[in-house]
């Protein structure tokens, strides 16, 4: 067996000695690196199994790879991905397992410096986030830097959670007043005055994912608070209308199901020292037609506009599971077979 001493540039904390037989044993010496990396009752180890079609072997503090050599280097890249995240964030969930699967993103992380810079960082009460993708960071610069950023791409890129991650940011900092989060509402065909409830009870079923990120960056409680207070917004995009958007962060998700009108509409909202997010995907338009779509059109319209930033994901930025990816690309590969 040959011994890559990795010592130099991960300090004393794994090595890593590949065998004959294309198998990888991974040594992890740190005990708290090394019980995040396997999981509880050894999951993330069964996870990267299933998907890779290696077997691994987790005994003592070394984790043995076998299979084929291809298999064997991913599973590799994504114990590596998994240490550098803990050492980042001291702790790994469920999105970082699936990143670490995620091939094209290793190969872009391990192509950067693995210090992240300060201003990539994105810190919240309950955990630091860190962009995996060069467009996730692209985003997040635009997010920080733009008063306008549009962004277009397929569900677990990132788009609303980093989004409102930095929302959230400055709105503790006192950088804004408030969070107004909305959507169109196009499965109740924008008649909420039908629903029962008042506004909030009206709108909240549709914005469940905005609310998902909200609660995993800081406390129920402080999140419940703040709705109380106004310093958190719920608005349906309908009612939008004649308002002006002052020292806010606004975001608009779902904007696939908005038409033309309705986001320029939502853009021209914008006031002194506000930000407005426009999120969207376009191959899950759900209006009855389809073409009425405003999303796609106002990326070719507003480009090149100072303080407008536009943004495409695609397939390779999905942190979600591995088998998200591959149904995207599945229906994507439909829609490019069908035009």
């Amino acid at each position: 067996m040959v011994k890559i001493d990795r010592q130099k540039k991960n300090g004393n904390e794994f090595s890593i000695v590949y065998g004959n037989d294309n198998s990888i044993n991974i040594n992890i010496f740190n005990n708290k690196i090394l019980m995040e990396v396997v999981g509880s009752f050894d999951a993330n180890l069964k996870e990267l199994e299933k998907v890779s079609g290696s077997k691994i072997y987790f005994r003592g503090n070394s984790i043995a790879i076998k299979g084929e050599k291809n298999a064997n280097e991913k599973v590799k890249d994504a114990i590596e991905y998994l240490i550098e995240r803990f050492k980042s964030d001291k702790k790994i969930d469920k999105n970082d397992v699936a990143t670490a699967l995620n091939n094209e993103m290793i190969k872009d992380i391990k192509n950067q410096s693995t210090i992240q810079p300060l201003e990539e960082v994105i810190k919240t009460p309950k955990r630091s986030i860190i962009p995996r993708s060069k467009r996730q960071k692209e985003y997040v610069r635009a997010l920080k830097t733009n008063q306008i950023v549009i962004s277009l791409g397929p569900a677990g890129t990132g788009k609303t959670y980093l989004a409102v991650a930095i929302a959230l940011t400055m709105l503790l900092e006192k950088k804004v007043e408030r969070i107004i989060l909305s959507r169109p509402a196009v499965e109740a065909g924008e008649r909420l005055g039908f629903l029962p409830g008042d506004m909030k009870d009206k709108i909240d079923p549709y914005l469940r994912p905005l609310y998902d990120s909200l609660y995993d960056l800081l406390d129920y409680d402080k999140i419940q608070r703040k709705i109380e207070s106004g310093s958190i917004e719920i608005a349906p995009l309908a009612f939008m209308r004649g308002r002006t958007l002052k020292n806010s962060f606004a975001i608009l998700d779902e904007a696939q199901n908005a038409t033309e009108t309705q986001i320029k509409m939502f853009l021209t909202r914008i006031g002194e020292n506000s930000k407005l997010v426009v999120n969207g995907d376009p191959s899950q338009v759900d209006l009855p037609n389809k073409s009425q779509s405003g999303l796609v059109d106002s990326q070719s319209i507003l480009r090149g506009i100072k303080g407008i930033s536009i943004i495409n994901f695609n397939q390779q930025d999905v942190m979600r599971h591995p088998l998200v990816t591959k149904i995207v690309e599945a229906y994507q590969k439909n829609t490019d077979d069908k035009g």
